[in-house]
């Protein structure tokens, strides 16, 4: 039976194909990126940023070959705003076109030799060029998170006027925090009736917060990328995000997070990017106990010490023993295993267990426990 899925209030565009993919060293084979749109897919991600054309004739195959799937989800590629990049789009497949172009005065004058009427000019010459080929069109702000708050103004207007569907407000090098996302997307959003888009970078480990911030001003699509897979220190995660608006906001993405675990070792195994154990969500040790106190709690109640239910993710909560375990935590290791132990026992195998766990730097196997059992007749 298929899992309950919450309302989609909140629509995700997972960008792991095309910006995760940036991530330094990251290469994935076709393979690898069909493997993962199609997990993607099954999860109920609803859109997904699957490449950038102008890279190449490999690069458009894959596209081609991500939109052969016939998936449900919505398919988008990144171009620079030239009508170079976007001509190549036309027969990729794909139903969106990010539009990049940037934003802020750094790199209009510094990157493009720009300035702002310039860019502006730009917006209003392509994008009806690119819809002209039967691509709904993004337009990507790059840096918008240092642009001049009236020109970025400006730029929406102009993009809305031009017949762009949505704006891309890029935190391009991950430098603002939640309490200026929320000022900058709230001001942004009360100026034109574009759909918004939140893309955040980690540099400052603000990524999740931001894009929960932005969602809270009024913008309504995200970027993610699977396990924050991405350029530098990397992108918001889709599982942060995902589980971040249910559980602080009671806001729906439609995605089944049952399946995250999985699509997280799959992209941690063709990324060649260890995944931390204590990765928020999807690290193996995060639904693991073993302090006593927080034991005790949960065998009582797991409400007690439990924010996100492990289901959520088909994950169960998993109680380990170590130097910080107490009595009763070592009382039900021993009743998994069909022993009972009476208090003096138990707090007399416990003493072996502090010994045990200072010396081995590792829980105790079954063994273990059975040696112990002994040691303290």
């Amino acid at each position: 039976m298929d899992p309950v899925i919450p309302p989609r209030d909140v629509i995700l565009n997972d960008t792991t194909l095309r910006d995760g993919e940036q991530a330094a060293g990251v290469a994935f084979t076709l393979e690898e990126k069909l493997a993962i749109a199609t997990a993607l897919d099954g999860a109920r991600v609803p859109e997904m940023e699957v490449g950038i054309p102008a890279m190449g004739a490999q690069e458009r195959e894959g596209i081609r070959a991500i939109a052969a799937l016939n998936l449900a989800a919505k398919l988008m590629v990144w171009c620079r705003m030239r009508v170079e990049d976007y001509l190549l789009c036309a027969d990729l497949g794909v139903d969106w076109v990010d539009l990049s172009i940037p934003v802020s005065t750094q790199q209009m004058v510094n990157k493009l030799g720009v300035n702002g009427p310039q860019v502006l000019a730009t917006i209003v010459r392509e994008v009806p060029r690119a819809r002209d080929l039967g691509l709904a069109v993004c337009v990507g702000c790059e840096d918008a998170s240092r642009a001049e708050g009236e020109f970025l103004w400006r730029v929406a207007e102009t993009a809305e006027r031009a017949g762009a569907r949505r704006l891309r407000f890029a935190d391009t090098l991950g430098v603002l925090d939640p309490f200026q996302t929320f000022d900058m997307i709230r001001d942004l959003r009360a100026r034109t009736g574009l759909e918004i888009e939140i893309h955040t970078h980690d540099d400052l480990g603000l990524a999740t917060a931001n894009a929960l911030a932005a969602v809270r001003a009024g913008a309504r699509h995200v970027n993610t990328t699977v396990n924050g897979l991405g350029e530098r220190a990397g992108n918001a995660p889709l599982e942060e995000v995902s589980l971040g608006l249910r559980h602080t906001m009671g806001l729906g993405t439609g995605i089944d997070s049952s399946c995250l675990p999985a699509i997280s070792a799959l992209v941690a195994q063709a990324s060649g990017r260890v995944l931390p154990e204590q990765k928020s969500l999807v690290g193996q040790l995060v639904f693991t106990h073993e302090s006593g106190i927080h034991v005790d709690g949960l065998l009582k109640d797991v409400r007690n010490y439990q924010g996100v239910d492990p289901a959520e993710l088909g994950r169960s909560h998993l109680m380990v023993l170590g130097k910080h375990s107490g009595r009763h935590g070592v009382q039900s290791a021993y009743s998994r295993m069909g022993i009972r132990l009476d208090a003096s026992r138990a707090e007399g195998i416990l003493r072996l267990l502090r010994q045990f766990a200072a010396t081995h730097k590792r829980p105790p196997t079954p063994d273990d426990l059975n040696h112990f059992l002994t040691l303290c007749p």
